[in-house]
């Protein structure tokens, strides 16, 4: 029997439109003006972050499997995201601080600070932290999602460990490192990647594919804080975190050292 309970799916029932629609509520009198596009872009924001912690799940999967031209056209869809990410960046920007400040206040103790899945990102990358774990209740999704990512391998262990089945010598004490600690250069993974590119062009692609993962991640973070400088200066961000004192720190820092440091050595 065909079932019946179920009617076809339109356009506004498949996306929620409905329930999407309703879920910019803005805290301001009047509203502010600009405190919609500021509660959309960061809605976005989080579509974006979720699609990401999808994508490079599916790259770890992929070079489990041994699929690197798979996991090649992964890279790129998540470097095309970053590059989307960037650019929404402008249309942030062209709220004015006067503009911000018509509204910053509502936002109480709420701060991008604490966006659980951008963190989730940072762990899948190898920049882990136990203290950002502990910013949330026990229990709690954000919580549960960050503790799982924090004892999980990174895409740099998946990457070695797929060089490994590649008959690469990948050193025991990288393949069996703590996935918790963070990824510093290594001389014995740099003379492994040199091999890499100077005699195996499918992987040495591979490698320039991280290498743009790690650019795209690192031109978010430098976009990412100069609109907060441009917004509101020096001052700390809402919900007294650091605002873009911390934001400076992070830019520049690469997450796979070893691919950068092998530059000069080709």
């Amino acid at each position: 029997m065909s079932d019946q309970t179920h009617p076809a799916a339109t356009y506004g029932s498949y996306l929620k439109i409905d329930d999407l629609l309703s879920l910019q509520q803005p805290r301001s009198a009047g509203p502010e003006h600009d405190e919609t596009l500021f509660i959309i872009i960061h809605q976005v924001y989080e579509l974006w972050f979720k699609e990401l912690l999808h994508e490079i799940d599916h790259v770890m999967q992929l070079l489990e499997a041994d699929e690197p031209h798979r996991s090649q056209h992964t890279l790129k869809r998540i470097l095309t995201i970053l590059k989307v990410m960037v650019a929404q960046l402008d249309i942030l920007e062209t709220m004015t601080p006067l503009e911000f400040l018509s509204f910053r206040d509502r936002l109480d103790a709420a701060s991008g600070f604490q966006s659980d899945q951008f963190r989730q990102i940072e762990f899948l990358l190898g920049v882990k932290s136990e203290q950002v774990i502990r910013r949330f209740a026990d229990g709690v999704r954000a919580r549960v999602a960050l503790e799982r990512r924090y004892g999980a391998p990174t895409i740099w262990d998946a990457f070695l460990r797929y060089l490994s089945r590649e008959q690469y010598d990948v050193p025991q004490s990288h393949l069996a490192r703590d996935v918790t600690a963070s990824i510093e250069p290594s001389p014995e993974i740099q003379r492994i990647l040199i091999q890499v590119y100077r005699r195996d062009p499918k992987n040495a692609e591979l490698c320039e594919r991280l290498v743009d993962l790690d650019e795209g991640i690192q031109e978010w973070r430098y976009r990412h804080v100069k609109m907060v400088e441009r917004t509101i200066g020096t001052k700390r961000g809402t919900g007294g975190s650091p605002g873009a004192a911390y934001l400076r720190e992070t830019v520049g820092r690469p997450l796979f050292p070893d691919l950068w440091a092998i530059r000069s050595d080709l």
